[in-house]
């Protein structure tokens, strides 16, 4: 299922309303000091170069910016960039960001000290092939920052995701053990961290496999 022009429409369509979810737009302080707190001392010593893929409305890259790094977001869908553009602007931070495939992101030969995606495996039609060429993209020592999970449904606020999405490789999501097996051959070392019980990340209690990987090259 590659059909990116109707995967793009459905994230436009889904951008007025995304930042809604509390760890989508973490607008609660608690939400956002959570998330501050299990990625920024995963992050290497500041300004680093951030990767953040599959961007949508740039909550993550925003409080990257806001701890000093230098990112650059990459989405499908422009109406998400437009919203991470002003929350950005709006913050007073800085941030580039890019109308692309979060699969083979268009930032050429560039290198970057960490490559970040949240919830995106999901959505990706080759895993494996975005594996490796998010890989390719960071310098010696750069870090894979992956948070994932397996959920309930695809799609949001009970909207199903484009037709096909029931043939994608990880269309449930992926369970840690699984993408830690698919990223340990790419990489010098892997690990996860268990996120299901840090409900302040999510807004409340959740029931399905939450987790971050974090994998060096």
């Amino acid at each position: 299922m590659t059909n990116l022009a109707a995967i793009t429409a459905y994230w436009d369509a889904a951008a007025p309303t995304f930042d809604n979810e509390p760890d989508h737009g973490l607008q609660a302080g608690e939400t956002r000091r959570a998330w501050s707190g299990v990625l920024i001392p995963l992050m290497p010593s500041a300004p680093a170069d951030v990767l953040d893929v599959g961007c949508g409305t740039g909550s993550l890259s925003a409080l990257l910016a806001e701890a000093g790094h230098r990112v650059t977001g990459v989405d499908l869908s422009p109406r998400m960039l437009q919203q991470a553009r002003a929350k950005l602007d709006a913050a007073g931070l800085r941030g580039r960001f890019l109308v692309g495939d979060a699969a083979a992101p268009p930032t050429g030969d560039e290198q970057f000290d960490v490559l970040l995606s949240r919830h995106l495996m999901w959505t990706l039609p080759d895993p494996q092939a975005a594996l490796r060429e998010w890989v390719s993209r960071l310098r010696p020592g750069g870090a894979l920052i992956l948070t994932e999970g397996r959920w309930r449904e695809a799609g949001q606020s009970g909207v199903p995701y484009v037709a096909g999405a029931e043939t994608l490789p990880w269309s449930g999501g992926v369970a840690a053990d699984d993408l830690a097996a698919a990223v340990r051959p790419l990489v010098t070392d892997v690990r996860t961290e268990d996120l299901t019980n840090n409900t302040d990340l999510w807004g409340g209690s959740v029931t399905d496999e939450r987790y971050v990987l974090i994998a060096h090259v």
